[in-house]
């Protein structure tokens, strides 16, 4: 069968060569065209899936039409369901555990307020000091500054108060102090 004047294995191989390199560009630089799914949105729209939907696609489709007989409807329709069962295991055990993982390791700075650190380098009373958060995830230390305007010594507890400008706003912290 021929469709355009080629041959539907040309068209096949065309597709796998120009989807193939969509993709690994689309890889490469994925940061520059961003993609957001967001929350409601249709996930399966994702370029990657997209691009190894057609790319799985025009495998099977070219390594049919060169190895078997079979008509070439049929072998379009065999060769999508490959691909969609493929992109969907790709999906669900791959991209989905990985986009889960990377947000878990992150953090924001606004989400330092209230935490507890201790002090690593001491903090004058208007200067600079360090202080070493320490969470489940690992330990974080950052530059500090009095919220007070007092002296905090290397070891002391602290409370943090404020984040401001990437520097932390700590004040002394008591175990057993009451707020109300």
């Amino acid at each position: 069968m021929e469709l355009f004047g080629m041959p539907l294995a040309t068209i096949y191989l065309y597709g796998l060569i120009i989807s193939g390199i969509l993709t690994i560009i689309y890889v490469l630089f994925a940061d520059v065209f961003h993609f957001d799914t967001g929350d409601g949105a249709l996930h399966f729209l994702n370029p990657v899936l997209v691009f190894a939907f057609i790319t799985i696609l025009s495998a099977s489709g070219y390594l049919f039409e060169r190895l078997s007989s079979l008509h070439y409807l049929l072998i379009l329709g065999i060769s999508a369901v490959i691909a969609f069962i493929l992109v969907t295991l790709l999906n669900v055990f791959i991209l989905v555990p990985l986009s889960s993982a990377e947000e878990s390791l992150v953090y924001k700075e606004s989400d330092l307020r209230g935490r507890i650190g201790s002090v690593i380098t001491p903090i004058p009373a208007d200067g600079f000091g360090e202080v070493l958060i320490e969470s489940a995830s690992g330990s974080i230390a950052k530059p500090a500054s009095s919220f007070d305007a007092e002296e905090i010594p290397n070891g002391k507890k602290v409370l943090v108060v404020q984040v401001k400008d990437g520097v932390l706003q700590v004040t002394n912290y008591q175990e057993n102090e009451s707020f109300i």
